[in-house]
């Protein structure tokens, strides 16, 4: 196996906000500890698709390899050979090179190394380090203790080294039954990490691998393969999530045993979890096998497949992971940041074009029937800096959107009613004489009358308040549009009631087919891939999957910022009314205006908030807020100085804001400066973001110094995990029937288990250590 080094010199990163991860190379480059090296690795199992929480990993690693000069291996951690397929495997290596990322010629698999690790493992044996035992799988987890009671050594911990060799190479014979022999690590029966209770290295599995066939009936646990597969490699920084924390004694325990320095080292980072959605494998497989969606790319899913055939582009994703960055403390992360930076790339990318997805048929009486004129349309608004127009044709018979029609109109609609005017876009404007109705009394068609001087770029002086878009009928083409929600209906879908399910929180019609969509001309010479903007609608990719130029199918990737459910004060200054949201988008634009609204920004209002969006890594939304408050703005700059930008940037425009409205920020005792060491003391985990608002309100009331209120009102988080597993422990004992629930299946009870817990430690506990604690506990 090649180890060999990108470059001798230690390299400079490219220009990115350090992390603790950064300063660890950094440091490791500086003193020679790595060799020189940097050489990280991806280490997927082949059991599902990869998803956002991947793709966050997928560009840290491969991210910070580039940026030292190092290289990343792309390696499948396929040593379950019950869930593992190779469609796991193509999937994975066609998201990755979609994403951006290549590992040349760096592709390895765990089952590769299934004759080494073997090796490994009976070394372990004559060192007296690992034994064969013959309890049971029960037997064995009743043998292992409690948190709070030490476990017991099995009988067979003591057999000799040539007996434990021979019942090995049995084992590996195939000469017993699965369950009857397994390999342990002989380590300490009394560790408080219940993990390094003699851990299970070895069981004996009959099943075909998927790559090696029948060649194995023995297969090495992830513990096991994982630590060895990276030394096996040379990886110098094995990077992986914060719940791994708790088996990094046994990392280096093996690689110790096995291997002389250097070797490779595990650092944790914590998980980022997204809004509305679900990211463990077991659920989103449910999800594809009972149906709720229709396969692994299912539009809805947050599987990186999946955001293709959305259409999302791979900078999205780059840019997301780059601004969400990484911490030390699990968050959850406002799926709208995401959105913002998908409309931020599209805007750029995708011409408009008008398409009417519910066509209410217009005609208009004073334009000649055999006449059809061809007005000149732009691709790109003013403020994207590209050129380039098409044809549009204009007739007698026309469609506008049926939501752009009010009979009776409600107060500020801007749109067609009878009697009123609206500009066609690019066109002309119109004024609505006649409404037709069918024997139900549905409107069918709307007979109006066009200005003929009012043609766009030709009339400054006639104004009017309202502008919609339109399809020409003779040359309309037939589409089909794909309108998709978001698949959950709250935050936090596994954040349900005892008895309930994720499954109880899917979002209800969050996929509409509508296939009476007509585009303009200019999509007959569309292909499938292709992206545009249709105009008040969202941003629509043409799906690669069922498009056919006989039958285009497209799908919305994501709505526009502005929609009638949402009316801006942009909006009204621009005039142009905007459309009720479809079924499929109701909720997305209820839950757009959920938080500060967006306030209209005069230019230098939008430049300053550019500015403050580029210069910090904030989402727009917040940035447009400071932008348009420069006292909040000059306090958030100050602040985020010497403090991580976004964390600051949610303190400042919700905690503080709310704040202000009450007392005015000059009769608040709050400074940028110890705002900015609150937010340090949540980032590095020593405060929870719960007591973390206790100490700014104090803060706000009478100034000081947030370390030195937390370390006086003793609301120093406990990490110290003795003490946690005497509260979990209390827990369990005082809620038998639910304990025996969760173990029963009842895994949404953990977050009860977690409120207990953190009742019975007065919110102190940190909540990712809790977590793992009781984890450990409920196994």
């Amino acid at each position: 196996m090649s180890t060999d080094s990108a470059s001798s010199a230690t390299p400079e990163p490219a220009e990115r906000p350090s992390n603790f991860l950064r300063q660890i190379i950094e440091e490791d480059l500086r003193t020679g500890a790595t060799g020189g090296r940097v050489v990280t690795r991806f280490p997927p199992e082949p059991n599902g698709y990869l998803h956002l929480g991947h793709a966050m990993a997928v560009c840290l690693q491969f991210g910070l390899a580039k940026d030292y000069r190092g290289r990343c291996h792309l390696r499948f951690d396929d040593t379950n050979p019950e869930t593992e397929d190779m469609e796991y495997v193509e999937a994975a290596q066609r998201d990755i090179r979609w994403l951006g990322f290549d590992w040349g010629e760096h592709l390895y698999f765990a089952s590769d190394y299934f004759e080494a690790l073997y090796d490994m493992a009976e070394r372990l044996v004559v060192d007296g380090r690992a034994y064969v035992d013959s309890l049971s799988e029960e037997q064995i987890r009743e043998y292992r203790g409690t948190v709070t009671e030490a476990g017991r050594p099995s009988p067979f911990r003591e057999r000799g080294v040539d007996e434990n060799l021979d019942l090995l190479r049995r084992m590996r014979a195939g000469e017993f039954p699965e369950g009857a022999h397994v390999l342990r690590a002989r380590i300490d029966m009394a560790n408080p990490n219940m993990l390094l209770r003699d851990p299970v290295l070895y069981r004996i599995k009959y099943f075909e691998h998927y790559r090696r066939g029948k060649d194995w009936c023995i297969y090495p646990l992830y513990d096991f393969a994982h630590p060895l597969s990276d030394a096996i490699e040379g990886i110098t920084h094995s990077l992986c999530s914060l719940e791994f924390d708790v088996h990094r004694p046994l990392y280096d325990w093996l690689v110790d045993a096995l291997y002389e320095p250097p070797r490779p080292h595990q650092y944790e980072y914590a998980r980022r979890n997204f809004e509305y959605t679900v990211v463990s494998k077991r659920k989103l497989l449910r999800l594809v096998k009972e149906g709720h969606v229709e396969g692994w790319d299912d539009p809805r899913m947050p599987t990186i497949a999946a955001q293709r055939r959305r259409g999302v582009p791979p900078a999205a994703i780059r840019r997301f992971a780059d601004q969400v960055g990484i911490a030390k403390a699990e968050t959850m992360i406002d799926i709208s940041l995401f959105e913002h930076l998908i409309r931020d790339e599209l805007n750029h990318e995708a011409p408009r074009v008008m398409v009417v997805l519910r066509p209410l048929r217009v005609v208009l009486t004073n334009w000649p029937e055999d006449e059809t004129e061809w007005l000149d349309a732009s691709y790109w608004p003013h403020d994207v800096p590209k050129q380039g127009t098409r044809p549009v044709p204009f007739g007698r018979t026309l469609y506008i959107e049926r939501d752009d029609f009010a009979e009776v109109p409600p107060r500020g609609f801007h749109r067609l009613s009878p009697g009123a005017e609206v500009r066609l876009r690019y066109a002309y404007v119109i004024r609505c004489d006649e409404v037709v109705k069918d024997a139900d009394g549905t409107v069918v068609e709307l007979r109006c009358t066009v200005d003929l001087d009012s043609k766009s770029g030709e009339s400054a002086g006639r104004r009017v308040k309202g502008t919609i878009h339109w399809v020409e009928a003779d040359h309309a083409v037939p589409v089909e549009a794909r309108l998709y929600d978001r698949l959950f209906s709250i935050p936090d879908p596994e954040d349900v009631p005892e008895g309930q399910s994720f499954l109880d929180r899917l979002t209800p019609n969050s996929r509409e087919i509508v296939s009476t969509a007509l585009a303009e001309h200019s999509l007959s010479r569309a292909r499938a891939g292709d992206r545009f903007q249709f105009e008040r609608q969202g941003y629509f990719y043409a799906d690669p999957v069922d498009f056919r130029p006989e039958r285009p199918v497209y799908i919305r990737t994501i709505t526009l910022r502005d929609t009638w459910a949402r009316v801006s004060g942009a909006a009204e200054t621009a005039g142009t009314a905007q459309p009720a949201p479809s079924k499929a988008g109701r909720q997305s634009a209820v839950e757009e205006s959920s938080g500060p609204p967006i306030p209209a920004l005069d230019a230098d209002q939008e430049v300053e908030a550019r500015r403050l969006e580029s210069r910090w890594g904030i989402a727009f939304e917040d940035a447009a807020l400071l932008a348009s408050d420069p006292e909040l703005g000059t306090f958030f700059e100050q602040a985020a100085a010497s403090a991580e930008p976004r964390s600051v940037a949610n303190w400042v425009v919700h905690e503080l804001q709310r704040e202000r409205k009450e007392r005015g920020l000059s009769a608040m005792a709050v400074t940028p400066a110890s705002l900015a060491a609150l937010v340090g003391l949540v980032e590095d985990g020593t405060l929870s973001s719960r007591l973390a608002k206790e100490v700014f309100a104090e803060l706000v009331a009478h100034g000081g110094e947030p370390s030195a209120i937390v370390e006086r009102r003793g609301l120093v988080q406990i990490e110290d995990r003795a003490t946690l597993e005497s509260a979990v422990s209390g827990v369990l004992e005082a809620f038998p029937d639910r304990v025996a629930a969760y173990r029963a299946g009842k895994t949404g009870l953990m977050g009860f288990f977690v409120g207990q817990a953190m009742k019975a430690t007065d919110g102190k506990a940190n909540p990712q250590l809790l977590r793992e604690v009781l984890e450990a506990a409920l196994a």
